[in-house]
């Protein structure tokens, strides 16, 4: 959206402060690190203060910053919008351009897991018809959708936003500024149940989506998970069920997972019926291809150009990313983020992974669960004791209780960053951080293995798959 200085100050109730108030810009970036010529650059505060870095912002180019403090202007001639506060403020300029897209429809994304999936692919199916603007990576709060807002061309047709939730009310503020006429709900998890009040509080977060829909409009619920029949009734819009369930109203059938685990299945809808072959990795994919599809399908794309666009769709980074290494070793990287859900998938999926050798699961603890994290984490344990996993390698603080619950189902420990013992089963080694257990797994793996590594991205195991990927290709 294209804005003068002085329109901005007007907009989001500010001044002008220093510069031009005819300074005119047409992007928008919290980041000084990739900001582009043109921009306006919002001052932030959080774990850094963007105002630490106005005189990078206009080294770089940027012709505006939105700031809250009286700064001097960092070069000459700089413009300065003082707001009372920066991140309310490009809320307020997102809800504008919004109301500027009158024949823009917007669909917005959430869920515990499989969001950023999920928006991928719906991105994917609804372009081989219309004009797509979609999320960047994982631009899914109070920052990221407003910039995904801000940065929609104007011709966009079809604006698809993704909605993440770590707190009460996430939802409905960025509902406000969105306005989505489409919903989409993936499955309700425990991610994030420490902040929103256990499974209970994330459903009734989630459900803040659907219940802002206008009953012109479309929620579209995943018909596996138990917490869609509340969520349809509290939505005044029209509803489709998608998933496995043989009365849904997407029926998915004979799911099947390749060597390379990519998903094959038959998609059955009101438009037709048509088999699909993925390019994403994982079973839990389909699922989420089939919400796209619906999405699409409602938009008025054909049922073959929706399929085209599915099975084109590519990973995001350190989503189920695999490598076969020239040694022979297969990692997978699937550090992005981890939940119950997402790590459960993902352990699941890579059981059906074919090998010559062992299958070793690297899992790292799974943040902000609150009073319900040894519960999950056991549980985690448990799973990967019982799929086929040959050597569980767990992380950090917070992992003993994965450890805990794959020796609960008759796993075998080693001393921490012992060598596992050998035989049937899966063994369990521990490790007290990253860089521990690249070391070790840099000089356990060998031909024929395959490696997985899953953990909350604080705990920083995308490292270990980059340097296993480095090491074993050497």
């Amino acid at each position: 959206m294209e804005l003068t200085a002085r329109e901005i100050a007007r907009i989001a109730g500010g001044e002008m402060l220093a510069g031009d108030p005819d300074a005119r810009v047409s992007s928008y970036a919290i980041d000084s690190r990739v900001l582009e010529p043109g921009d306006c650059f919002v001052a932030l505060r959080g774990v850094r203060d963007g105002h630490d870095f106005l005189t990078d912002a206009f080294a770089k180019g940027a012709i505006v910053a939105l700031v809250s403090e009286a700064v001097d202007a960092p070069v000459a001639g700089a413009t300065l919008v003082r707001v009372a506060e920066p991140l309310a403020a490009l809320g307020a300029l997102a809800g504008h351009a919004r109301t500027l897209m009158a024949d823009t429809t917007v669909v917005a994304i959430t869920g515990s897991a499989g969001k950023t999936a999920t928006k991928d692919l719906t991105a994917a199916a609804v372009a081989t018809s219309r004009r797509v603007h979609a999320s960047p990576l994982s631009f899914n709060n109070e920052s990221g959708l407003p910039l995904t807002v801000l940065s929609a061309p104007d011709n966009t047709e079809v604006l698809i936003a993704e909605m993440g939730a770590r707190f009460a009310g996430n939802i409905a503020a960025l509902v406000e500024i969105a306005r989505p006429q489409v919903g989409v709900i993936t499955h309700v998890g425990m991610a994030h149940a420490e902040h929103l009040g256990g499974r209970e509080g994330i459903a009734r977060e989630k459900g803040e989506l659907v219940e802002a829909l206008p009953a012109s409009g479309l929620a579209v619920l995943n018909a596996a998970c138990d917490a869609s029949a509340d969520l349809a009734t509290r939505t005044a819009a029209r509803v489709l069920r998608v998933g496995r369930a043989p009365d849904a109203d997407i029926v998915v059938r004979d799911v099947v997972l390749d060597d390379e685990l990519r998903a094959r299945f038959v998609l059955e809808t009101p438009w037709g019926r048509a088999p699909v072959a993925l390019a994403l990795l994982g079973e839990h994919q389909v699922e989420n291809a089939a919400m796209a599809a619906a999405v699409a399908l409602e938009l008025g794309a054909s049922l073959e150009a929706v399929v085209s666009g599915l099975e084109v769709t590519q990973t995001a980074s350190l989503r189920m990313e695999m490598v076969r290494t020239a040694t022979g070793v297969v990692v997978i990287n699937d550090a992005y983020n981890s939940s119950p859900t997402s790590a459960a998938a993902a352990i699941r999926s890579f059981a059906h992974l074919r090998v010559t050798g062992r299958r070793l699961a690297v899992l790292g603890p799974m943040l902000e669960l609150g009073s319900h994290a040894a519960e999950e984490h056991e549980a985690l344990g448990a799973l990967a004791a019982a799929t086929g996993i040959d050597v569980l390698v767990a992380v950090g603080e917070g992992a003993e209780h994965i450890v805990e619950g794959a020796r609960g189902a008759g796993a075998r420990g080693s001393a921490a960053g012992g060598a596992p013992r050998r035989g049937s089963g899966v063994s369990v080694v521990t490790m007290p951080d990253a860089a521990a257990a690249t070391g070790y797994l840099i000089d356990e793996v060998r031909f024929g293995d395959a490696v997985l590594v899953k953990a909350s991205r604080a705990v920083g195991l995308e490292a270990v798959a980059d340097a296993l990927v480095r090491g074993a290709s050497a």
